[in-house]
C-alpha cells in the first residue's frame, strides 16, 4: 500500500465491525494481508473466525477478550491484561509492517473502559508506518482519535430488531 490512512467506524448503530470486515474482504481480493484484533471479544464462535480460516494467510483474526461482558466502572484485571496484550501484538505487527491493513475492532470501547490508555493509541496513530492502513471500530471514539482520522463514519441507529426481543442471529450478528 502506497499510503495507508486511518479510518474510524463509531456510533451507537449496528455495522461497525461488519463495515471493517467488508473492507477486509475487498482488500483480500486485491492480495492485501489483513490483521484483525478483536478487543473485548473471545470464545464466541463469530462467523468471521471461520471465514478467516478459509482466507488464511490473507486474513488473521486474533480475539483478545473473554466471553463475558466487561464492567465499564470496574474492569477485571484479566480484561485489562488481555486488552493490553492485544494492543501490544497489534503495535508490533504495525511497526513490522507484517500486514497491509490492521483492524482494531472495538478499540474505542477498550479505550472508553480504561483497558488501554488513550495516550498509547494516540502514539500509535501518530507513528504508524505510512504503508499501513489502520481501521478503528467501536462506540464512543474520543475526539482526539477523530481528529487524527482520515475518515470517520458514525453509525446511527434508527431502528433495531433487538427492541422487539430478537436475539443475535448466527451468520448475521455472530
Amino acid at each position: 500500500m502506497e499510503k495507508g490512512l486511518i479510518q474510524v467506524y463509531t456510533g451507537k448503530g449496528k455495522g461497525k465491525t461488519t463495515a471493517a470486515l467488508g473492507l477486509a474482504l475487498r482488500a483480500i481480493g486485491h492480495g492485501f494481508k489483513v490483521l484483525v484484533i478483536q478487543f473485548m471479544k473471545g470464545n464466541i464462535n463469530y462467523g468471521e473466525l471461520e471465514s478467516a480460516k478459509k482466507l488464511s494467510p490473507y486474513l488473521v483474526i486474533k480475539q483478545m477478550g473473554r466471553e463475558t461482558f466487561v464492567s465499564k466502572n470496574n474492569p477485571d484485571p484479566v480484561d485489562i491484561k488481555l486488552a493490553q496484550e492485544g494492543f501490544s501484538f497489534a503495535k508490533k505487527a504495525i511497526e513490522n509492517k507484517e500486514y497491509d491493513i490492521v483492524i482494531l475492532d472495538e478499540i474505542n470501547v477498550a479505550i472508553d473502559y480504561g483497558l488501554i490508555p488513550l495516550s498509547d493509541l494516540l502514539n500509535l496513530l501518530d507513528t504508524k508506518p505510512v504503508e499501513v492502513e489502520l481501521i478503528l471500530t467501536g462506540r464512543d471514539a474520543r475526539p482526539e482519535i477523530l481528529q487524527r482520522a482520515d475518515l470517520v463514519t458514525e453509525m446511527v441507529e434508527q431502528k433495531h430488531y433487538y427492541q422487539k426481543g430478537i436475539k443475535a442471529r448466527e451468520g448475521i450478528e455472530i
